[in-house]
């Protein structure tokens, strides 16, 4: 990108980032990728227990790699060999963490969180129990307002991680959803279906709960 670009992209983040902090949301700036893990590392004790929810942009920010490093009880629910009863119990767990690190499906320019799952394991912790939740959020996901942050979901979000969890859906075969001109709610009927709760997280009574880390890089979907 070049410096136009970039004062574009910066000054739309300092807009979100206000709101969030509007929204009793505490918000930091990761020019690129590489510096997430440092904010991270700053928001973290040694010895914390942490857990995280499925999140391709903490996979391609480095930090699954951070979290396993030892320095941390982390309760790890991609690692190999881990059975699914185990992964069902670190849900649980998941609510008496530390630190819960996740990502967000949209952020609108209001300070808005808005996020859509199937199990809502991560909707559920993002609303209550771990002392803090981490939010690691591309550029690519800031939105003008909560109908863009629906129509996100329902055009790439949903589409992308049905292909990348191989749920049998309609968006997994067509790429994006049958509800995509109706209602919020609106979607296919199969059992696969990934959008069953939907969150949106306005301003929190907790004040710093909430930590967004804004990427000036397109992280995940």
């Amino acid at each position: 990108m070049d410096k136009n670009t970039d004062f574009v992209i910066s000054k739309r983040v300092e807009r979100v980032m206000e709101n969030l902090r509007k929204n009793n949301m505490e918000a930091y700036f990761a020019e690129k990728a590489s510096q997430v893990v440092p904010i991270i590392e700053s928001l973290l004790n040694e010895g914390d227990t942490v857990t995280v929810g499925g999140s391709m942009s903490l996979f391609e920010s480095g930090v699954i790699d951070f979290l396993r490093s030892g320095k941390y009880n982390f309760l790890d629910r991609n690692r190999p060999g881990i059975t699914p009863q185990e992964v069902q119990e670190i849900y649980r767990q998941a609510f008496y963490a530390d630190a819960y690190l996740c990502s967000c499906n949209a952020v609108t320019e209001k300070g808005e969180l808005y996020n859509v799952d199937g199990n809502s394991n991560r909707v559920a912790a993002i609303m209550y129990g771990p002392k803090s939740v981490i939010m690691v959020v591309g550029y690519n996901k800031i939105v003008r307002d909560i109908d863009e942050a629906v129509m996100r979901v329902k055009t790439m979000a949903a589409p992308a991680n049905c292909r990348r969890l191989s749920c049998d859906t309609y968006c997994y075969h067509v790429g994006e959803c049958m509800g995509a001109d109706g209602d919020l709610a609106d979607g296919c009927q199969t059992e696969a279906r990934i959008c069953c709760n939907y969150v949106v997280s306005a301003k929190q009574r907790i004040k710093g709960r909430i930590k967004v880390i804004l990427v000036g890089e397109p992280l995940g979907y």
